[in-house]
């Protein structure tokens, strides 16, 4: 069984520029399909605008608001919300200017920063 707690990840800054803790992925347990993380931005900060070939993502809103894009539509998120990111889909989320933003992030296949393209 493997059980790990977020206050005893090490954080650390992903390809698209947010701070993030791996809760369970290559690097910490013996996963082969997915990884879990929690992803972090400041007041104001955003993602670099990139995709994933092979990786779908589900972010899934914990702290704050936040404007994401995704292949030119944007929507207004805050907590409680579970956002579909496609492989291949462009995408970009920004915190708004008055809060933290924090959320969960899934990739599957695991997130690897050799699968973050960028424009």
């Amino acid at each position: 069984m493997i059980v790990n707690q977020l206050t005893e990840q090490r954080a650390f800054t992903t390809a698209d520029g947010s701070t993030i803790k791996s809760l369970l992925d290559r690097t910490n347990a013996p996963v082969v399909r997915q990884s879990l993380a929690e992803a972090a931005l400041e007041p104001g900060s955003a993602t670099t605008r990139h995709y994933h070939r092979l990786s779908e993502e589900i972010y899934f809103i914990l702290e704050g608001e936040a404007c994401i894009e995704i292949n030119g539509e944007t929507r207004d998120v805050t907590r409680g919300d579970a956002i579909l990111i496609p492989p291949g889909d462009w995408h970009q989320i920004r915190a708004t200017e008055t809060s933290a933003l924090r959320f969960l992030c899934c990739c599957a296949p695991p997130y690897s920063h050799d699968d973050t393209y960028f424009e």
